[in-house]
């Protein structure tokens, strides 16, 4: 396969992502109730987010025109070449449309094998992480790693939960029940883009999740990997990107982690 820059693709495409960034904070305060789609049970859809993934698609093919796309509103043709950007162009809709200000925009370039770009941007606080395979996790250009917190019950951990309630099982509390008796407490953010970007920082020790897309989680499993943290599926397996569930951790924190996810098994 042809080499690439990884450096100035992550570059150039902060720059881009920048721009949606920008168009997504302006709106905040403009979107009303009918400007929204409901696309399934507690699953929105607004302009904003359209527009934002049609400036990011047309910033990302400026750079690598023969890359293709994985995205969350699917405002071009979805197909996966040898170098494929996977887009959600507003993680935490439901946060933004309550002006809730914990969104980010998530932005992964896949190789077909491996995420080797990931850039998650949050957009009301302007926090920009970032991420090149083999290069390290960064936090506005500084690096970042994982907590170095040796016992489970000095962290926070986080989650998120089925749109749809008849995807809600026992499993959920019995999982919550058992993290909320062995950490400090669980955190239910709504951007698991951002969640992952949160246990790279050290801000919290774990993540877990399921019935998830990859482009929730593309961008931000690479920057947790390269700040030395561990990614997953709930059975320690690496079926991860496009199967639905992720754990993420603290090495130190593996075993703690199985033990939460095997009570979906």
């Amino acid at each position: 396969m042809q080499q690439y820059d990884l450096k100035d693709i992550c570059t150039q495409a902060l720059a881009v992502v920048d721009k949606a960034s920008l168009f997504i904070k302006s709106h905040v305060t403009q979107v009303k109730p009918d400007h929204v789609v409901e696309k399934g049970t507690n699953s929105l859809v607004s302009y904003v987010d359209q527009q934002s993934e049609s400036i990011l698609i047309e910033g990302l093919s400026k750079i690598l025109p023969e890359a293709g796309f994985i995205t969350e509103e699917q405002m071009t043709e979805q197909t996966q070449k040898a170098l494929t950007w996977i887009i959600d162009p507003l993680d935490g809709t439901t946060n933004f449309l309550h002006q809730v200000p914990f969104f980010s925009i998530s932005v992964a370039l896949y190789d077909g094998a491996n995420v080797i770009v990931g850039i998650v941007h949050e957009v009301m606080n302007g926090e920009v992480f970032y991420a090149i395979a083999g290069g390290g996790s960064f936090l506005g250009g500084q690096p970042i790693r994982v907590t170095s917190r040796i016992s489970f019950a000095d962290v926070l951990v986080g989650t998120g939960f089925p749109y749809h309630s008849d995807h809600l099982s026992l499993a959920h509390f019995d999982a919550l029940r058992m993290v909320l008796t062995s950490t400090r407490g669980i955190r239910r953010f709504g951007s698991a883009a951002l969640d992952l970007c949160y246990v790279a920082t050290g801000r919290l020790g774990a993540f877990y999740e399921h019935t998830l897309n990859s482009y929730d989680i593309a961008a931000g499993a690479l920057i947790v990997k390269e700040a030395g943290g561990m990614i997953c599926d709930y059975r320690g397996a690496q079926n991860w990107l496009f199967e639905g569930e992720i754990m993420a951790t603290a090495p130190q924190f593996k075993d703690n982690m199985l033990a939460v996810t095997a009570c979906f098994k």
